[in-house]
């Protein structure tokens, strides 16, 4: 991008300033609109999201067998919603501001099988290239019981073909655990910012995994180079993917369900505000989309991001997407939200979800750490940091009277709302790794 066009986008958007001096932003998007009018723009709809739910079903008695940890969900992998009332509290004094309405947690951190969000799209994508690939080899159909596909015949049968992803972490843990397990000789192309332990945990799987000293974009970029050269390689693309976003959607129906078990409504009375970390955009685009799909208006979502590694606000802000980076601009895309330290949005999921997404804001590392170690201390619940993103959104929400007026919410509507953090990992962090993050944030 030449230097013309960063000065002109200065003065285009003030706000980049703000993002170049590393401080913490709050932006409700002036362009979001309806479901009704928003969901051509994104080019799926409800259908797409129960095939995909339909998928999952087919697929659990396998899951069941290969991983008995899902046993007790008989094979449906989804995650706990919890109250955080401490909280709660503890964010209202520390930023002077009352949350009106009730503080939950979406334990995404650990579904089983990887540990994170990712297990549901991640996963999802490789189950779906499996059935594809067995189908055209005549050795399964979806009448049959899935679970024999836990079996050597098919283990021999998928090894003939292989997987590459590129990742900062969560993504390649979810992919490589799945394809590994089926059969699929499969590499993971690890950016510089990747955790050790991640990265140890796929090669004890038998995951090949390729590390680079440089970001999540020259990641991808590899193992899309990795798979072009080889005809029998299927590369997850976690930037341009349909199949992830829908893999990810299938939690909105889940948490309606989940809600409705709480006896917790969801409607024009009783908004539901949503605050999901974001990093390249799959996994909380997707998962914002099924929302919508399952809660319609009375869904808010907003997008949760380091301040070093704001690239979808950074897209939708400008209306550029995957044509602007955070280096164009000067920011350094490192942070301690591996998860999160993406310098280049999806364009897909920005151009799918930007009329349905609220708003973005960004956060410190410190922030992060501080209240990792707050959640542990109160809460006994241990994430990582990147997972820590979304905490900070029903303060600046319950904060911003211009926007609770534009969503056309009174003060009853809010004591009424639900208030939902999605946490994206940190179930599988190793127990010296958690007490390092635990040291950081007493910092």
């Amino acid at each position: 991008m030449s230097t013309l066009n960063i000065q002109q986008l200065f003065t285009d958007f003030p706000l980049i300033k703000k993002l170049i001096a590393l401080d913490e932003v709050c932006w409700f998007n002036p362009n979001m609109t309806t479901l009704a009018e928003g969901l051509p723009y994104v080019g799926l709809n409800q259908a797409d999201v129960e095939d995909a739910s339909e998928r999952l079903k087919r697929f659990a008695p396998y899951l069941v067998k290969a991983f008995p940890e899902t046993a007790k969900t008989n094979g449906i992998i989804e995650s706990d919603v919890v109250a955080i009332p401490t909280i709660k509290k503890a964010l209202e004094q520390q930023y002077d501001t009352e949350i009106r309405g009730t503080l939950l947690l979406k334990k995404d951190s650990h579904l089983p099988i990887s540990g994170s969000i990712k297990a549901r799209g991640g996963i999802y994508e490789v189950l779906t290239h499996a059935e594809k690939l067995a189908m055209q080899a005549r050795l399964l159909s979806e009448s049959d019981d899935y679970s024999k596909l836990f079996s050597s015949e098919f283990r021999a049968f998928f090894k003939q073909f292989s997987i590459a992803v590129g990742s900062t972490g969560n993504l390649g843990m979810s992919i490589g655990i799945i394809s590994a397990k089926l059969g699929f000789s499969v590499s993971v192309h690890m950016s510089a910012d990747a955790r050790q332990w991640k990265k140890d945990k796929l090669r004890s799987h038998g995951v090949k995994v390729i590390e680079y000293k440089k970001d999540y974009g020259v990641a991808v970029a590899q193992g899309r180079k990795q798979a072009e050269k080889d005809p029998t390689c299927f590369f997850i693309d976690d930037e341009n993917s349909t199949t992830l976003f829908l893999g990810y959607a299938v939690a909105g129906e889940r948490l309606k369900k989940q809600f409705e078990e709480m006896k917790i409504q969801v409607d024009e009375q009783h908004p539901l505000f949503v605050y999901l970390p974001c990093g390249v955009g799959g996994g909380p685009g997707g998962v914002a989309f099924g929302l919508k799909m399952a809660f319609g208006d009375n869904v808010h979502c907003i997008f949760a991001e380091p301040t070093h590694s704001p690239c979808m606000l950074l897209g939708v802000l400008t209306g550029l997407h995957d044509k602007i980076s955070v280096q164009d601009i000067g920011i350094d895309n490192i942070t301690a939200a591996d998860g999160l330290a993406v310098g280049r949005a999806s364009g897909f999921v920005g151009r799918a979800m930007e009329r349905l997404l609220d708003g973005f804001y960004t956060i410190t590392d410190e922030k992060m750490y501080h209240h990792l170690g707050e959640l542990n201390k109160y809460e006994n619940i241990q994430l990582e940091p990147s997972a820590l993103a979304g905490i900070l959104g029903p303060v600046l929400v319950s904060g911003n009277e211009e926007y609770i007026q534009r969503i056309q919410q009174n003060d009853q509507k809010l004591k009424n709302a639900t208030h939902l953090v999605w946490a994206t990992g940190g179930g599988m962090v190793p127990e010296n790794e958690m007490a390092s993050y635990l040291t950081q944030s007493v910092r």
